[in-house]
Formats: structure tokens, C-alpha cells, sequence
């Protein structure tokens, strides 16, 4: 079996301790995101406009802080979190710690999806694009990681159990097709709409409005609701579908709830800000170390991280190369990539347990 306790006992206080350490660790790397950048928030300033008195920021410093800092920062909270989630969720559906949207293909389909509104909208799409608003390149980004979703589920699991195998080589095969499809359409794309497609593909926040805030809010919201209605049956499901079903938990239904968060999560992050990888690979699994397999600490603590860990990227992104400014799928893909290979390839790793 995939999955394997970590652990005898109740680890009921080893979780809330590590939920309330990723707290603090969330409120230092939101005060980071609003401190450092080109031009500095002096934290006594900003401890000043956070509790209601900015009398002591410049002008400057406060169109920069309530401008560009608080949207990008809970944009960045809100990608960070649901990546991770979704990546928790993913995990626990497929009772395997290799399943995460960005290494699976969810986030390519999403992605096509996200260039064809870019591409089309103003085409054949167009009627589409004026009845939804704004809510058009998030939803279609999320239509796109919820057919993708589907269908590795569909074809990665048979007689209840799944193969890592079928689901990385399918995962590799979706990112391959809508990478041509996505050929395809930058071909046939103008300089704006180039732009455009190249600012998501590298992953940034630099872009970051309230309005797409907004966007991607309900979404995000969504996920973090199901939480409490679905720890149960994930934990559940690591035992198996059988077994989840005689333990009363109704196995379709939530597969069917955990698929579309997932491509709720996934699909919405990817219009907004483009394709960030190995978040949610990387925060639960390290969590699941941590605090346990319980995805009722884990799928909280998950949210917590992930905001965190993207927050802390970002601010790393803004500062490293400043005034230049490095796209954050980058420095996530830079942290990310060694911890997934020491991961995967470790004496006790994933791959030693897991892979056939």
C-alpha cells in the first residue's frame, strides 16, 4: 500500500502543535511579503499601518503597500494554500505521495485551457467570455484540470487500487499533447496575447490585483470549506475502497467532490498567476513527516504551509535579482526539485517504498 503509518498512537497533540508553528510561520512570511522589496516598508511603519495608524508612511510608501504588497500577498496566500491542499487531496484520492497536479498533468490541462481563453477570447469565444466577466479565465482553467483530473483517475485506477506507473506515464502524455496544443495556439496568438502567455508560463505574481483576488476567491474558498467534510473518507481511503465503503464513508461521491477541488484549486491558481510547481508535492509530504498521515491536521496544515512557503519564495523572487524581479515557478522549481529527488530517491523515499 502506498501510504504507510508513520506512527503509533494518538498524534493528536503533535498535530495541533505543528498547525500552530506553520501560524506563526504564515504571519512571518506575510509581514516578509509586505516588508522587502525594491523599496522597504520599515517594519516599524508597517506594524504601525496594520494596526490603524499609517500616519508615519510617505505617500509612496503607502500607494506600494496598499497598491501592489496586500494584493500580491493574498494572492500569494491564496495560490500557496490551495496548491498545497490540492496536492494533500490529490495525494489521499490516489493513496499515493507522487500524485500532484503539476507533475500528473492537471496543471498542463489547466494551462491549455488558460491559453485557449487567452487566444480565443477574443475569437470564437468571445460570446463566452462577455456573459462570464472575469470569471472567464479562471473557469475555463478550471474546466480544463477538472477533465484532466478525471481522466487519470479514469485511467490510473482499476479494481480500486492505482498504478504510480499509469499515472506518472499519463501524467507525461497530457503535458506532452497540450504542450503541442499550446503550440499550436501561440502560433496563431498576436504580440499582446504572447505577452500574455508568457508572463503564466514561467509562474509570477507580479500581476497581482485585487480583482484577481476576487477571481480566484471563491474557488479557494471552496476548497478550504470541504476540508472538514472530506479528512475522514481520505483517511479512510488509504485503506482502500472496500474498506472505506464498510466503514460508511460513500467512496463515489467523494472522489467526485475531491476531483473537482482539486481542479478548482489547480485550474484557478493557474489562470492567475500562471503554472507553479512542486508546492503541492512538497508541503504535504513534508507535513505528513511531521505531523502524521491524518489529513485532518494535515489538509489545515497543508493550507498553512503552502500560503507560507509561497510567500517566503516570492519575497525571495522580488529581492535576489532586485530591481529585476525572477518569475516564482522558478525559485519554487529550485527548492522544490532537489527535495522531491531526495524524496523520491532516498534510502527511505518515496521511490524505495512506492514505485514498482
Amino acid at each position: 500500500m502506498p501510504f504507510r503509518r508513520t506512527g503509533e498512537g494518538d498524534r493528536t497533540s503533535q498535530g495541533v502543535l505543528v498547525l500552530f508553528l506553520l501560524a506563526i510561520l504564515l504571519v512571518f512570511s506575510c509581514l516578509l511579503s509586505l516588508h522587502v522589496g525594491p523599496t522597504g516598508v520599515g517594519l516599524r511603519d508597517l506594524f504601525s499601518y496594520l494596526t490603524g495608524n499609517g500616519d508615519s508612511l510617505t505617500t509612496q510608501e503607502r500607494v506600494i503597500l496598499e497598491a501592489v504588497r496586500l494584493p500580491r500577498t493574498a494572492l500569494g496566500l491564496l495560490i500557496g494554500a490551495g496548491l498545497a491542499v490540492s496536492g494533500a487531496m490529490m495525494q489521499g484520492l490516489f493513496r499515493n505521495p507522487l500524485a500532484d497536479p503539476g507533475i500528473v498533468g492537471v496543471t498542463s490541462g489547466a494551462g491549455l485551457a488558460a491559453v485557449c481563453a487567452i487566444v480565443l477570447g477574443g475569437g470564437v469565444l468571445a460570446p463566452v467570455a462577455m456573459v462570464l466577466g472575469n470569471q472567464f479565465l479562471p473557469l475555463m482553467a478550471f474546466f480544463g484540470g477538472l477533465l484532466v483530473t478525471w481522466a487519470l483517475y479514469a485511467i490510473a485506477t482499476r479494481d480500486g487500487r492505482t498504478s504510480t506507473t499509469a499515472l506518472i506515464l499519463c501524467g507525461i502524455a497530457i503535458g506532452a499533447l497540450a504542450g503541442a496544443f499550446m503550440g499550436l495556439l501561440i502560433v496563431m496568438a498576436d504580440d499582446r496575447q504572447l505577452r500574455d502567455i508568457t508572463f503564466w508560463s514561467l509562474g509570477s505574481l507580479g500581476g497581482a490585483t485585487y480583482g484577481r483576488v476576487l477571481s480566484i476567491l471563491p474557488f479557494i474558498v471552496f476548497v478550504m470549506g470541504i476540508i472538514p467534510f472530506v479528512a475522514k473518507g481520505l483517511d479512510a481511503l488509504i485503506l482502500g475502497d472496500a474498506a472505506a465503503f464498510h466503514m460508511g464513508i460513500p467512496v463515489q461521491r467523494l472522489k467526485k467532490i475531491v476531483i473537482v477541488a482539486v481542479a478548482a484549486a489547480c485550474g484557478s491558481t493557474v489562470a492567475v498567476a500562471g503554472s507553479i510547481g512542486f508546492v503541492g508535492i512538497v508541503v504535504p509530504h513534508l507535513l505528513r513527516l511531521a505531523m502524521g498521515p491524518s489529513h485532518r491536521f494535515l489538509l489545515p496544515g497543508s493550507a498553512l504551509g503552502g500560503g507560507a512557503l509561497l510567500l517566503i519564495a516570492d519575497s525571495v523572487a522580488r529581492t535576489v535579482a532586485a530591481p529585476a524581479e525572477l518569475p516564482i515557478g522558478v525559485i519554487t522549481a529550485l527548492f522544490g526539485a532537489p527535495v522531491f529527488l531526495f524524496l523520491l530517491i532516498g534510502k527511505n523515499g518515496i521511490g524505495a517504498r512506492d514505485l514498482p
